[in-house]
């Protein structure tokens, strides 16, 4: 029996907010094998992101385990989370707030590089240059900076960038939610295309059961800091346990096809 790549068990995060203790995530159990997409599914404010950043080390963890490869990771000293970090990277939500306005493109993506000391400086940039190939951008793009690119291309800087240390494990926070629809598809494509290519992992946490449906290998849903249901992404899709779970999937819009489509609006000139 493998090992898998991501092992928590039975986490619980809690931290104060003025006199009141917050509990974001209950006692979540999880695992995500070597090259399988885990989507985490739920509502704004269920906890996901705090479950995302506690397995990045950005925060503690109250109780129970997370392990990376067999390997206890929770509570590391910073030290030691240094060398673990590039084997779990991130993709942010915002795109823009995600980048350092001050620095040009090709700064931004070696940084992780310059921090972790690997190689030489010229090593460094061109290895930056290969990860802006490798999602799509020119490599002459390198010298602007984060708002001279639409939205859809500062995600695909921040992939680059989350890619640049060759991590095992990409965690994508609503990568694509802050984009236009058409951009989503882009985006979406790209992961997928750099998943095959580079035999990545993926936490793909997201709101939207439409896109991680066809996009998942397999599905956990996330309620009030909980997990109330997971498994495999169609399954839970076409046959849902849980009341959370089914009413999700009965929130999704269905169009009508059978409504007559409405004349374009036109002004006749006098």
């Amino acid at each position: 029996m493998t090992t898998p790549l991501l092992r928590i068990d039975n986490l619980h995060v809690s931290f104060r907010v003025g006199k009141e203790m917050i509990h974001p995530v209950r006692g979540i159990s999880l695992q995500l094998e070597r090259g399988e997409t885990l989507a985490l599914v739920g509502e704004s404010g269920c906890g996901k992101t705090t479950l995302a950043r506690t397995i990045l080390g950005l925060q503690a963890p109250s109780s129970g385990s997370i392990e990376y490869e067999g390997n206890d990771i929770a509570g590391l000293d910073r030290f030691r989370l240094k060398r673990y970090r590039p084997h779990i990277q991130c993709v942010f939500q915002d795109p823009f707030s995600s980048l350092n306005p001050r620095k040009r493109v090709e700064q931004l993506i070696r940084e992780p590089l310059d921090i972790h000391q690997i190689g030489e400086a010229s090593s460094r940039l061109k290895r930056a240059h290969e990860m802006m190939e490798r999602v799509g951008l020119p490599t002459d793009w390198g010298r602007r900076f984060p708002h001279e690119f639409s939205g859809g291309q500062r995600q695909r800087i921040g992939i680059a960038r989350a890619l640049v240390m060759q991590p095992d494990l990409l965690i994508c926070d609503e990568p694509v939610s802050a984009l236009d629809v058409s951009i989503q598809a882009q985006i979406v494509n790209l992961l997928w295309e750099l998943k095959r290519d580079m035999g990545l992992s993926y936490l793909f946490i997201s709101h939207d059961l439409m896109l991680v449906e066809t996009f998942a290998d397999r599905v956990a849903m996330m309620y009030k800091g909980e997990i109330v249901e997971t498994g495999p992404a169609r399954e839970v899709w076409s046959n849902p346990q849980h009341a959370f779970t089914r009413r999700m999937i009965d929130a999704i819009p269905v169009p009508d096809v059978t409504r007559p489509t409405p004349p374009a609006f036109r002004i006749d000139a006098d």
